[in-house]
């Protein structure tokens, strides 16, 4: 078994990994661990943009209250205005990077990038690089990444587990190659930038969505979880059956589209004042409940109504990817369906990242700062993926000195790695649990139901030996297990309805509510 020795280990190169690593090289010896099939994360998949007050006509205060009012209750409020207050900072620090924000070239403008507005935002504040906010970060984050001096990059091993020393400290991570080959990588600090657990549903946003792996690891060790019940369905998925998930970014509503039924008729209004404009969590329901009621598999988004030529301006990447598929969307609504895209809860952490575990962080999606509450409101999250990494560098620089403790759970023997197959049906079993069990729309039955599925899945998973895995499929199937069912335990430990967490059978707001929390698988 190989062994190496690290000092900061950051295991995740979307935008909170490779920000992190920038910000810590310099002052610590950085090891980032990207595998090279996750493609660098979702970050490279976020099309609407970052939130920040830059308008100087918009204000902090105002961006705080749109995020409360998003979040439903459970926001912590020191965690926004922490958030709020740091984003024109990390707007700044991106552009002196490069990064190629969207100019706004109209002579009465007050911002010199273009700012777009989303639901929920009572104003724009949303600077985006076209449509493709996200591919624009990781090329000029991972371009100034591999030039920065102090920072090795390691794409050959994923990590499968985290390791502890003798005192129930984070001391690095154990990791197999794409032979199942194993690797002990002991290091001072260990941050987690994995990304969320939408890959724990059926349809999703992402090609290639974290199924929570990071969570999992961290659970394992201890770490406290929090508020896991909240995940985001995106309301606009395209929904073409036969090809690839494929988001309709927010910023389309954001920009005069409007949904309608396959029939034609506009249906928001009906739900929330602010229409299309809404949040998330009820724009989804809203779609969801329509598509109930007409027996449909899909609403419309139709931009038809406005100029042809500004829709493809300020869309080129949707407008060109739903042309190769086959839709003018200057011409033709677009075929929408909500799909998980954000999982709001994740490794409780401090302001700086830092997690109930000693020496392990967590940025980015994996982890709950208490910015989301039980609802993201669009564009806030990658906005929390600068702050918080740029924070958590900050806190990191300070700790040089000594060697990586000693890991005492290694892994002594293996077990013969499962049959692809075998693993892969069983993920696909456990996806449709959830999806039909802890949806937009959930129960006490359902939830009760999906409870004991997983049961049973656990029960049929004997066979894989996954508590003594040798795969990395293995490693996964076990960690989507553990987090489906500390998932399914918090929704149904909810007993009303908040946010993203909607149980039919209690409708209301509990009058006194606080953030879930769970430690250990």
């Amino acid at each position: 078994m190989m062994c190496s020795e690290h000092d900061l280990l950051i295991i995740g190169g979307g935008v909170a990994g490779l920000t992190l690593a920038l910000e810590a090289a310099g002052h610590r010896d950085v090891t980032l661990l990207i595998p090279s099939s996750s493609s660098l994360g979702a970050s490279r998949w976020a099309q609407g943009g970052i939130a920040a007050v830059l308008d100087p006509q918009d204000a902090i205060e105002a961006h705080i209250q749109d995020t409360l009012i998003a979040g439903d209750g459970l926001c912590d409020e020191s965690a926004v205005r922490f958030t709020v207050e740091h984003g024109h900072e990390a707007i700044d620090w991106l552009i002196s990077l490069g990064v190629p924000f969207t100019p706004d070239t109209s002579p009465d403008a007050r911002y010199p990038y273009h700012l777009t507005r989303e639901g929920g935002h009572g104003a724009r504040r949303i600077i985006h690089a076209a449509d493709a906010t996200g591919q624009a970060l990781i090329d000029t984050l991972i371009a100034r990444v591999r030039q920065a001096p102090g920072i090795r990059i390691i794409d050959d091993l994923s990590a499968a587990r985290l390791l502890e020393d003798d005192q129930g400290q984070c001391c690095g991570a154990y990791c197999l190659d794409e032979h199942s080959q194993p690797f002990v990588m002991t290091a001072r600090d260990t941050v987690l930038a994995t990304g969320g657990a939408s890959g724990l549903y059926l349809h999703t946003t992402s090609p290639a969505p974290a199924c929570g792996e990071g969570m999992a690891m961290a659970a394992e060790l201890g770490a406290t979880l929090m508020n896991l019940e909240f995940q985001q369905f995106h309301p606009t998925c395209l929904y073409d059956p036969s090809g690839m998930p494929f988001l309709i970014s927010e910023a389309v509503r954001g920009e005069g589209g409007l949904l309608r039924t396959v029939d034609g008729r506009r249906f928001m209004p009906d739900y929330d004042v602010r229409a299309e404009l809404a949040p998330r969590d009820i724009v989804a329901r809203a779609i969801h409940g329509e598509m109930l009621h007409s027996g449909t598999e899909h609403v419309l988004l139709d931009v038809t109504h406005l100029e042809a030529q500004a829709i493809r301006a300020h869309f080129p990447t949707i407008h060109a990817h739903c042309l190769s598929r086959g839709l003018d969307i200057t011409r033709q609504p677009i075929p929408v369906v909500p799909a998980a895209h954000y999982s709001c809860g994740g490794v409780a952490t401090d302001a700086s990242g830092a997690s109930s575990v000693p020496h392990l962080y967590a940025i980015g999606e994996v982890a709950c700062t208490g910015l989301h509450g039980a609802n993201r409101m669009a564009s806030n999250s990658l906005l929390e993926c600068l702050v918080y990494a740029r924070s958590a560098a900050r806190a990191l620089r300070q700790a040089r000195g000594g060697r990586p403790a000693a890991p005492v759970n290694v892994p002594k023997q293996l077990a013969t790695a499962s049959s692809y197959d075998d693993i892969a049906r069983t993920i696909q079993s456990l996806r449709r649990v959830m999806s039909d069990s802890a949806g937009i729309v959930r129960s006490d039955a359902g939830l009760a139901a999906g409870r004991q599925a997983l049961c049973k899945l656990k029960r049929l998973c004997t066979a894989l030996e996954l508590e003594n895995a040798a795969s990395l499929g293995q490693y996964q199937l076990r960690h989507m297990l553990n987090l489906a069912t500390m998932t399914l335990e918090m929704a149904s430990a909810r007993r009303e309805s908040r946010g993203l967490h909607y149980n039919c059978d209690y409708p209301d707001h509990q009058s006194e509510t606080s953030a879930s929390r769970i430690s250990r698988c």
